[in-house]
């Protein structure tokens, strides 16, 4: 049978690659093919960047309540192919159904949230600065933005962009990874059902010539990214260079900080959860607990249990806890690690049951590893698998030194029922998302999705009143109307 190659979406419409070169997407949970992405040069990406460029004249004088009426068709048809887009998304990235939803639901509440522009929109004014002058601030649209997105949340991640961009009057390009084009095919499918004016949303394959050309391009005002930390620098360095407005999600390695006074049954849980759910392919996933003082034993028994409970398989099957990785190299690079862990002094306390009877896919088993040394590689590597590190610390003040010294600054929780200690740590653990007997702290689409240190570069974050201050430029005026002018007329 033959694979259908991707196409790009511009000026309205489907347009197949010129690319020579592809590269092959499988279902990591069975090694089938399922399509194919181009290699996209330089120079088609251009033609979707021109497709926007001509947009944007008409689009920006579109009235926001008229620009917003299209977002509520959007979340309707979102809703509606809401089990069919999410049975998309585990089919090309392996996470399980329910998942996928959860994704899904999120990048709805984002629509929900930029439908909200009218008001997000709004500057401010003051009359009589001066006798007779007044002043107003005013938002104004950038022109052409484009967003980068990762494997891990293809459904999600987009929409943190997506719909405030075209809220905001810009017009927008998405590249997703040429890991998982399907999600983005799916939606943009939909997309094509609202009659959009050509142009405004557009859809662009492709690997790092297509990144390249996003980048440089002048016509291109600003661009959005998520994924690592590397990746995230180079982007940031790049598009600033040529004066663009740029934020970029970069890596984590997100700690826990465990109690005696937690409640160990549900601290166990949540943290297996933020662990291995979406096979620790989540940029909030846990990846290392301290325990504090006699938390440790305790916390130690329930966490391995509740690791190896969890069923392992392929996510359609709703049986199933946890899927694959994304590839095979994924799967490589992280027993590599957990080796390289062992090897280090750290000790292997669990592994959920073999999952060699699944076949050919890119399973990896919970595993935890505790004593991971502070000074070894495996404490500031962002593995990005099911894989977490346990480590024991006498204090509160030693555990958030702990965190305070990684270069990673995503997200970090405390497991308590001390108030005091609660306010302490959120009030000096250096990280820009912060959980209190939260295993995932992820924000609201009303909150931006923030980072410190090597995990955001930029200034303005995705979601919310960032997202809308990112795709707009603030314009002040400033007008004198004399009293004495207005007895000539």
């Amino acid at each position: 049978m033959a694979i259908e190659t991707q196409q790009h979406y511009y000026g309205g419409t489907w347009h197949p690659s010129a690319a020579e070169q592809f590269t092959d997407v499988v279902n990591p949970a069975t090694q089938e093919l399922l399509t194919q992405v181009p290699d996209t040069s330089a120079g088609e990406a251009d033609r979707v960047i021109q497709s926007a460029r001509a947009a944007f004249p008409e689009w920006r004088r579109v009235p926001v309540g008229t620009r917003i009426q299209y977002l509520f068709k959007l979340k309707n048809l979102l809703e509606e192919h809401f089990e069919r887009i999410s049975e998309i998304t585990t089919l090309e990235n392996g996470k399980t159904r329910n998942e996928s939803r959860g994704e899904l639901r999120r990048a709805i509440e984002n629509v929900e949230v930029a439908c909200g522009a009218p008001m997000l929109m709004q500057g401010y004014n003051l009359e009589d600065i001066s006798p007779g002058i007044d002043e107003i601030m005013i938002r104004q649209p950038l022109g052409v933005v484009a967003a980068i997105t990762p494997f891990n949340f293809p459904a999600m991640i987009p929409f943190w962009f997506l719909p405030y961009a075209i809220a905001c009057g810009n017009t927008f390009i998405l590249k997703p990874s040429e890991r998982v084009p399907l999600t983005a095919r799916y939606i943009f499918e939909l997309i094509h059902q609202l009659d959009l004016p050509p142009g405004v949303l557009n859809l662009l394959h492709g690997g790092k010539a297509a990144v390249n050309a996003l980048l440089s391009s002048p016509d291109v005002r600003a661009v959005s990214f998520v994924g690592s930390t590397p990746v995230a620098r180079y982007i940031y360095a790049q598009a600033a260079s040529y004066g663009k407005r740029v934020q970029c999600q970069g890596g984590a390695k997100n700690h826990v900080l465990i109690l005696p006074d937690a409640d160990m049954e549900m601290s166990a849980r949540i943290v297996s959860d933020s662990a291995f759910g979406c096979a620790g392919q989540r940029c909030l996933a846990v990846s290392v607990a301290v325990t504090v003082g006699e938390a440790r034993t305790e916390f130690a028994t329930k966490i391995r249990d509740a690791a190896a409970s969890i069923k392992v398989g392929n996510g359609l099957d709703d049986s199933v806890q946890m899927g694959p990785v994304i590839s095979r190299e994924s799967r490589v690079r992280v027993e590599d690690l957990i080796h390289k862990g062992v090897r280090e002094g750290a000790r292997l306390i669990a592994e959920s049951p073999s999952v060699k009877e699944l076949g050919g896919g890119n399973f990896v088993v919970p595993t935890i590893l505790d004593g991971v040394a502070p000074d070894s590689a495996l404490s500031s590597t962002e593995i990005f698998g099911p894989v977490l590190s346990t480590v024991h610390v006498d204090s509160v003040e030693d555990g958030i030194k702990l965190i305070a010294s990684s270069a990673y600054g995503n997200a970090a929780s405390i497991f308590t029922n001390s108030g005091r200690a609660a306010r302490q740590f959120k009030y000096e653990v250096p990280t820009g998302n912060v959980g209190v007997n939260v295993g995932v702290a992820a924000p609201l689409a009303y909150f931006p999705f923030s980072g410190w240190k090597d995990s955001f570069f930029g200034t303005l974050h995705g979601q919310g009143w960032d997202g809308v201050a990112f795709y707009t430029e603030e314009k002040v005026v400033i007008e004198r109307w004399p009293t004495s002018w207005s007895r000539k007329f």
